[in-house]
């Protein structure tokens, strides 16, 4: 495993650092790349989808992909290092259910035409994507789902209710699955389909927070005909595509990178902030979490290297990329946590407010942090995954 970089790669990194320098000095006034900095606010939202296509543009949304798809076939660890960059800046443009989880799940299991019809596309940063999954009594357990698409000559028909699907209200398709065999239990008898969410009998119902911000949805198919060139795979074997898409979208570096930057914020607030007269910086137990918490992103970053260099040989990272998940998570709660209380008071101020910290950063992540633990698939269904596929441990004690 080698994390040294070539000098054109280096030079990249450059060229990377200084499109997001200037593109964050055009973000609206107290902009934030968290879900709800970009689905919540018109402005959050515009801004999102004018730095996609910019970076479309440039073919840097998907550069590790097959040219014929829109991509530029390049090295796995030059998207590695894109993400990165793009996380440390807390740039927006990256549509993480269409490019993160989608794109390469259709590569695995698309037909050619649907390759050709969705990949382009998502490639230029002109269509985004969103997830539906969960609904109210299924969550975690997905296997339990009861939506159901009933086959009708050329279509399937949907009839359902899914929930927590982030940014529906703004994006133009999602990904489903629904029951398509009733007469099979759990995970068996599920199929996974494209959605155009304008078709009829969709109706999307956005969620507040407890921030009052429109970030979650709630999703209700009445009849809805779903055309049976938009399944991915084989009717009632969805399910094993659906665990390619999650393993997809529990891998890359941005959120790390984005982690490291707070962690070197809070120090910069220490070293300027004065209590009695005196520099927190001087706290030395200040000094001892901010330098036990950058240890700890500079860990989370080679473990994300760890999964792009395994991934650029072709290996299989399931139980890796949980792990980085599970880490990167729980990290960024430690993060929030100990901002909010080196801050103090200042930590619980608001974004628009001239008191708020790094525009209310932390306060916002303090209160939306404790999903990260769930968002993606829980902390414990990600440990099953390392003990089982990467330990292999027995699912039931011998």
């Amino acid at each position: 495993m080698d994390f040294s970089f070539t000098e054109e790669q280096k030079a990249l990194r450059k060229e990377f650092e200084a499109f997001f320098d200037r593109v964050m000095r055009e973000a609206p006034e107290d902009f934030d790349s968290s879900l709800e900095g970009i689905y919540a606010s018109d402005e959050g939202w515009g801004f999102h989808c004018d730095v996609a296509r910019k970076l479309g543009e440039k073919g840097w949304l998907t550069l590790p992909w097959p040219k014929e798809y829109g991509g530029q076939a390049a090295p796995i660890i030059e998207q590695l290092i894109f993400s990165e960059v793009r996380g440390y800046y807390g740039a927006p443009g990256i549509d993480i259910f269409g490019l993160n989880m989608l794109a390469p799940t259709l590569m695995l299991h698309g037909t050619e035409g649907q390759k050709k019809e969705f990949l382009p596309p998502i490639a230029r940063g002109e269509v985004h994507w969103c997830q539906a999954w969960s609904e109210p009594n299924a969550g975690s357990d997905l296997a339990s789902l009861t939506t159901r698409a009933v086959e009708d000559g050329d279509d399937y028909v949907l009839n359902g209710q899914k929930i927590w699907s982030t940014g529906a209200h703004r994006t133009d398709w999602a990904f489903t699955l629904a029951r398509t065999n009733p007469e099979e239990r759990r995970h068996r008898g599920l199929t996974y389909f494209l959605l155009n969410l304008r078709t009829p009998g969709v109706t999307i119902r956005p969620i507040p927070d407890m921030g009052g911000e429109l970030t979650f949805n709630e999703i209700f198919f009445d009849d809805v005909r779903i055309p049976k060139r938009n399944m991915v795979g084989e009717k009632d074997r969805g399910w094993y595509i659906t665990l390619a898409t999650m393993n997809f979208e529990r891998s890359g570096a941005g959120a790390l990178a984005a982690a490291r930057k707070a962690v070197e914020g809070l120090a910069q607030f220490a070293k300027e902030a004065k209590v009695d007269g005196k520099s927190l910086w001087q706290n030395p137990l200040i000094r001892h979490r901010l330098a036990q918490l950058f240890i700890e992103a500079e860990v989370g970053r080679a473990m994300c290297y760890r999964v792009a260099w395994m991934q650029s040989k072709g290996e299989i990272t399931a139980h890796h990329a949980s792990a980085t998940k599970v880490y990167g998570s729980e990290l960024g709660q430690r993060i929030a946590y100990t901002g909010c209380q080196i801050m103090g008071l200042y930590g619980q101020v608001k974004s628009g407010s001239k008191w708020a910290p790094f525009k209310g950063k932390f306060e916002s992540s303090y209160r939306t942090c404790v999903a990260m633990n769930i968002a993606g698939g829980t902390s414990e269904i990600q440990r099953n995954i390392i003990a089982t596929w990467g330990l292999e441990l027995p699912r039931e004690p011998r």
